[in-house]
C-alpha cells in the first residue's frame, strides 16, 4: 500500500526504534564509565574563618572564668557588679595565657593550668578548623605537598588571638590591675601561632609527613620519652590527691573559715581545679627528688621540708609537714616505675612489629627517651611556676632545670633497664616456642 509523507512507512519506523533501544543502553554505558565532574568545593576567607574559629576559642576557655568571678562576686551581696565581673574574667583569662598581672598585692604570674589546657586545646582546634576552611588538606593529583596553606592558617590565628589578648588587656586594665597591652599582644600572638600551627599541620598531615620522615630511633624515643613524662605526671596527681582526700577536714576548715555561703564555696573549688595542674607538677618535682617551694619561706622535698605562712587554699591542705618517713619514700619509686613501663612498651612495640630488631637501635631509643622525658617535664615546671605577689610569695614552684636533669637520668637507666629485660625475655620466649 503507499504511503504518503504524512504517514511515514511502519517498517521504517520499526527500523528507527530498533536502532534507538540499541543506542540508548550504549550511552548510558558510555555515562556511567565516564568519570563525573565534580565542582570545585568552595573555600572559606582565610580572614573569616580565622575570626570566626579564633572568637569561639577565646569564648569557649573564657566563659568558666567568667563564671567562677561571678560566684567570687555574688557571696553575699544582693547585685552582682557585671563590670568587675568582666575585669576579673579577664584578668584571670589573661593568667591563664601567661600574661603577668600587677595588682595591690604585687605582681601575680602564676597561670592556673587547667585552665591554659583548655585554651591551649580550643586554639588548637581552631587551628584545624581554619586549615579545613582553606582546604589545606586537598591538593591537586600528582602536585606535591606544600606547608604554606597550613602556616597561613596557623599565622592567621596567631594574629587574630593577639588582637583579642590586646582587647582584654585594655579592658582588664583598671581599678586596682595592671596589665601591659603590648606584652599581652605579644603573648597571645605566640600562644595561638604555636597551638594554632601544631592544629592546622595536624589538618594538613604536615606532622604526619615529618614524623614518616624522621629517623625510627628518634620517633620511638620521642613516644617512650613522652608516656614516660605522663606516667610521672600522672603519680603526681595520683599523690595530690591522695595527699588532698587524707587532709580532707583541713580543706573543709579552710573551706568554711571563709564564710562564704555555697556560692563562694563552688568558685573557690573551682579555682582550685584550674590550679590542680601547677599542684600536680610540684608534686612530680617532689617525686622526682629536687621538691618545690612556695614563696621564701617554704621548701618541700623528701629529704627537707621547711614550711612558712602558707595562702589559705584547700588545694594546699595536703603540704608534708615533715621529711618522707615511713612508708611514705616509697612513693619516690614511682618515677623510676614509670621508666620502666615505658621502656617496656617500646620493647614489645618494637619487637611486635619487627622481631628481628638489632640491639643498638632500640637501646638507642630507650636512652634517647631520657632526655626528652626531661624536657617535657622541665617545661611542665617551667610553666607551674611565679608569683603570687610581693615578698613571701614572689617566687613559687619547682626548680625546671633540677627536675628536668634528674628526670633525665633516671627515665634513661630504667628505660634501659627494662628495654634490655623485656627484649631477652621476648627471645627465651621465642627459643623455647
Amino acid at each position: 500500500m503507499p504511503t504518503t509523507p504524512d504517514e511515514p512507512d511502519e517498517g521504517a519506523q520499526t527500523r528507527l526504534a530498533d536502532r534507538e533501544a540499541v543506542r540508548l543502553p550504549m550511552q548510558r554505558r558510555s555515562v556511567r564509565g565516564k568519570a563525573p565532574s565534580r565542582r570545585p568545593a568552595r573555600r572559606a576567607p582565610l580572614a573569616l574563618a580565622a575570626v570566626v574559629n579564633s572568637l569561639w576559642a577565646a569564648l569557649v576557655s573564657l566563659v568558666p572564668t567568667l563564671a567562677v568571678a561571678w560566684l567570687l562576686f555574688a557571696l553575699d551581696s544582693s547585685g552582682t557588679p557585671v563590670g568587675q565581673v568582666l575585669r576579673l574574667g579577664l584578668a584571670g583569662w589573661l593568667l591563664a595565657h601567661w600574661v603577668p598581672l600587677l595588682t595591690g598585692i604585687g605582681p601575680v604570674s602564676l597561670a592556673p593550668l587547667g585552665l591554659t589546657l583548655i585554651a591551649a586545646w580550643r586554639v588548637y582546634r581552631a587551628g584545624v578548623h581554619t586549615a579545613r576552611a582553606i582546604g589545606a588538606r586537598a591538593r591537586p593529583r600528582g602536585a606535591h605537598w606544600s606547608p604554606w596553606p597550613a602556616a597561613r592558617a596557623g599565622l592567621a590565628v596567631g594574629v587574630v588571638y593577639a588582637l583579642l589578648g590586646a582587647a582584654a588587656a585594655l579592658i582588664a586594665g583598671r581599678k586596682g590591675i595592671e596589665v601591659s597591652t603590648v606584652r599581652a599582644a605579644f603573648t597571645f600572638a605566640a600562644f595561638g601561632l604555636v597551638a594554632g600551627s601544631l592544629g592546622a599541620f595536624a589538618e594538613a598531615r604536615g606532622i604526619a609527613r615529618l614524623a614518616a620522615r624522621t629517623p625510627r630511633v628518634i620517633r620511638d624515643a620521642t613516644r617512650t620519652g613522652a608516656v614516660a613524662a605522663l606516667l610521672v605526671l600522672g603519680a603526681g596527681a595520683a599523690t595530690t590527691g591522695m595527699a588532698v582526700a587524707f587532709s580532707g577536714g583541713d580543706a573543709s576548715q579552710i573551706l568554711d573559715d571563709y564564710h562564704t555561703g555555697i556560692a563562694g564555696q563552688v568558685g573557690l573549688v573551682v579555682v582550685c581545679g584550674f590550679f590542680a595542674p601547677d599542684v600536680t607538677a610540684w608534686t612530680s618535682s617532689y617525686l622526682v627528688g629536687p621538691g618545690f617551694t612556695i614563696g621564701s619561706e617554704t621548701f618541700i622535698s623528701a629529704a627537707h621540708v621547711t614550711v612558712g605562712p602558707l595562702p589559705a587554699v584547700p588545694l594546699l591542705a595536703g603540704l608534708p609537714s615533715t621529711p618522707a618517713t615511713g612508708y611514705a619514700p616509697l612513693l619516690l619509686g614511682l618515677p623510676l616505675l614509670a621508666a620502666l613501663v615505658a621502656g617496656w612498651l617500646l620493647a614489645r612495640r618494637s619487637l611486635r612489629n619487627d622481631p628481628d630488631r638489632p640491639w643498638f637501635p632500640l637501646l638507642g631509643a630507650a636512652v634517647l627517651a631520657g632526655p626528652v622525658a626531661g624536657v617535657l617535664l622541665g617545661l611542665v615546671c617551667a610553666a607551674a611556676s611565679g608569683s603570687l605577689g610581693a615578698g613571701g610569695l614572689a617566687d613559687i614552684g619547682p626548680h625546671s632545670g633540677a627536675v628536668g636533669f634528674v628526670a633525665m637520668f633516671m627515665i634513661s637507666i630504667g628505660a634501659l633497664l627494662s628495654t634490655t629485660a623485656t627484649k631477652l625475655a621476648l627471645r627465651a620466649k621465642r627459643a623455647r616456642e
